[in-house]
């Protein structure tokens, strides 16, 4: 009689196992990736402290370059930057972007960054978790969307970053374009 039971319970077992798999095939999303559910272009506008411009300076290194490499490597900037729908820094923002970057190569420049895009107006609220590698030595590179809050809740996506422009190391723009792939 136990081996009655024992075969009936490893049939019920392997019975929902494979209906759970026909579940998560029958709910899983196909994700285009020419067909993100929300898409917007911001631009970044940071402008690092140099010790005169406290009053507009956006970010600060709150540790030095090393002398390792001649590329600014183990230098750490915080940054609370404002992000605009044009290429003008002083449109108004439409978020902000609150986090810290760091240069990790010794033999060419290339950051690493994480932030989040903080939304507080009419159009948009909540938060976007971003989060990546800017190899700056491409013309587009990608930075990955791990979360989010409001409008934006578990937000899943890439941000396609470029350079629009860079004066010294004192202020540099980018071009942000934001593709979420779920969108919830």
């Amino acid at each position: 009689m136990g081996r009655i039971v024992y075969k009936y319970v490893i049939f019920i077992f392997f019975s929902l196992l494979i209906l759970n798999s026909f579940f998560i095939i029958a709910h899983s999303k196909n994700l285009d990736e020419k067909k993100p559910c929300k898409r917007f272009v911001l631009y970044y506008h940071d402008i690092l402290f140099n010790g005169t411009n406290g009053a507009n300076a956006t970010s600060a290194t709150v540790a030095n370059r090393t002398k390792l490499g001649n590329f600014n490597h183990g230098m750490l900037v915080v940054f609370d930057d404002p992000m605009t729908t044009d290429h003008h820094l002083l449109s108004p923002p439409v978020a902000r972007a609150q986090g810290f970057y760091f240069y990790d190569m010794k033999t060419t420049y290339n950051a690493w960054f994480s932030y989040t895009l903080i939304f507080n107006s009419t159009e948009h609220k909540g938060t976007i978790n971003i989060m990546g590698a800017d190899l700056m030595g491409e013309e587009t590179r990608d930075l990955s969307i791990v979360g989010g809050t409001g409008d934006f809740f578990m937000a899943r996506g890439i941000v396609a970053i470029r350079t629009d422009i860079a004066q010294g190391d004192y202020y540099f723009r980018l071009e942000m374009d934001i593709k979420l792939y779920e969108c919830y």
